[in-house]
């Protein structure tokens, strides 16, 4: 199996295919919006036969800005589109293979949307699930 940070670091940089778009492997301590986190939410292993394949499960979470709400809105429309320049959907599945660091990928769907509080500050977030097959 591909090393869980390569492949988290090369979601990240299929992410930064959007202009505009801040991404990060780990999470920060002090986001600056609009980012895009990639998270580890769980491994399933030996779902091949000789451990021929895992399925991780991650969470890329997206937060923008709340400073003009309207327009906080409208830009995290975009990112949730499955189609688009903006959106989060085509960029994690850019590079499919993660530049051979995976079988396969696809971002499944968003989980949730809403505003999120950071170190005192309301902003908007979606959470994208990604599934890796490795």
């Amino acid at each position: 199996m591909a090393s869980i940070t390569n492949i988290r670091s090369a979601i990240a940089t299929n992410l930064g295919t959007i202009s505009g778009l801040r991404t990060s492997a780990e999470v920060p301590d002090n986001p600056s919006p609009p980012i895009a986190m990639v998270n580890l939410d769980s491994i399933e292993y030996h779902t091949a036969m000789q451990n021929g394949l895992n399925t991780l499960q991650f969470t890329v979470s997206v937060i923008v800005g709340r400073a003009a709400e309207r327009e906080a809105q409208r830009r995290l429309d975009a990112y949730i589109s499955p189609a688009g320049a903006s959106s989060v959907k085509a960029g994690v599945e850019s590079d499919r293979t993660l530049s051979g660091e995976c079988q396969d990928l696809v971002c499944t769907g968003v989980n949730s949307v809403g505003s999120i509080t950071i170190n005192d500050q309301t902003y908007l977030a979606a959470e994208f699930q990604v599934t890796v097959y490795a």
